[in-house]
């Protein structure tokens, strides 16, 4: 345990909703949920403290559920490992009394932290692995999925991409299940639909230099450049993009899986131009807007904007929490169910379902990014290029293979 007590196993202080907890079917009177995240690595701008922000926001909005309920949010760090999130997750399980784990960027700790908790008390409230295995062959009745997943960006963005002229592709992938899956998708996509993947570059998570592999596409002459990777792995590459002048050499590059936080650091000199899909952006309306804004209040967030990621831990902390009160319950086997039976509008993600298979199914967003001359204020960056309805964002159900499936 030794290997991540100084970092990953830091704890927020609790927020205390009430001075009375229900005196309910929850165990040890209190619900807590742990937001297990990348903290200290590329991943610490879309998710870190960010998160855990995100779900003390929704524990406050709570507010006891009308029924006095008190929740606590703790976090840990899980390195970008899979035995690090194990560890931290089974502790939390066995030892500290958590109830529901969420966040969990990284599908290789997300789809660890899955299978540990299958079938246990425990919740996972997966806002953030992009695996589309969590609602296919890995799916668990304790898990709900919400924002993006690979099939959703790989099969959504290849067909944006593809209605825009993008017929051949080259693609620069992170060596991990998360760009895998994006890979495998978007070309299952475009061969189906009659284009060309013409080649791909795996790299290693966390690579600062990307020369010689957009220098690879850049040489396939193929018209998309597709950068299935994520955080600072998608920074890195489209900052070196820019350099290389690929996409004023007649290329396009398109980033599956951007967030806010992502763009506003490499900023709109070297993103101009780039295609992206979102599940949510901080300037579509009024309430994603009031959202944003208490979020950028929030300490440490120096008036952030709050990524995809960060909103859904917000989104499903909140349908999580009202789940308990109305079960009253934080066990999974009465929690979940209660979650799947949830359709309608959500203030960040706008109409909802969430499946049978633990899918939430919402509108995606294609976005282009706005030249700096037609950026007016801060994080004012997309300009909506097409908007995907729910029914056509997702795999559909029944051929994701998910045995919950009747």
């Amino acid at each position: 345990m030794k290997q991540f007590n100084s970092c990953a196993l830091a704890l927020a202080a609790s927020v205390g909703l009430a001075a009375t907890a229900w005196a309910g079917e929850i165990s040890d009177n209190v619900v807590r949920v742990g937001v297990l995240n990348d903290i200290s690595g590329i991943f610490q701008d879309t998710n870190g403290m960010g998160s855990v922000e995100a779900a003390r926001m929704a524990a406050e909005d709570f507010n006891g559920g009308g029924k006095g309920i008190k929740v606590e949010i703790v976090y840990a760090d899980h390195q970008n490992k899979a035995d690090v999130g194990s560890a931290i997750t089974r502790k939390w399980l066995d030892v500290d009394k958590v109830d529901a784990v969420v966040d969990v960027p990284n599908s290789a700790v997300g789809l660890t932290v899955n299978e540990l908790l299958r079938n246990s008390r425990m919740t996972f409230l997966a806002s953030s692995t992009a695996s589309s295995d969590l609602t296919g062959k890995a799916c668990s009745p304790n898990t709900i999925q919400w924002v993006n997943d690979a099939w959703a960006t790989g099969n959504t963005t290849a067909a944006a991409m593809m209605g825009r002229g993008g017929k051949d592709w080259y693609f620069i992938t992170v060596n991990y299940a998360l760009g895998q899956g994006i890979e495998a998708e978007a070309t299952n996509y475009i061969e189906k639909h009659g284009g060309k993947v013409l080649g791909s570059a795996k790299h290693p998570l966390g690579t600062t230099d990307f020369a010689s592999f957009l220098l690879q596409a850049q040489g396939s002459k193929a018209k998309v450049i597709g950068l299935a990777n994520a955080g600072g792995d998608t920074i890195n590459a489209v900052k070196q993009a820019s350099e290389f002048g690929i996409q004023q050499g007649g290329q396009s590059l398109v980033a599956f899986l951007l967030f806010i936080n992502d763009v506003h650091g490499m900023g709109l000199k070297a993103a101009q131009g780039l295609q992206l899909l979102e599940a949510f952006y901080w300037d579509m309306d009024d309430d994603t807007r009031a959202f944003a804004n208490r979020f950028a209040a929030r300490p440490g967030m120096n008036g952030k904007m709050p990524s995809g990621n960060q909103a859904g831990v917000y989104a499903s902390t909140l349908a999580y929490l009202n789940a308990v009160a109305a079960t009253g319950s934080d066990d999974a086997k009465d929690v979940v169910p209660q979650m799947k039976t949830v359709k309608g509008k959500d203030k960040l993600f706008g109409d909802v379902t969430i499946r049978a298979d633990g899918r939430v199914v919402h509108p995606m967003y294609l976005f282009e990014v706005k030249k700096p001359d037609e950026s007016k204020y801060p994080y004012d960056y997309y300009r909506l290029v097409s908007t995907i309805p729910a029914e056509q964002a997702f795999r559909p159900i029944a051929d994701g293979g998910c045995a919950l499936v009747k």
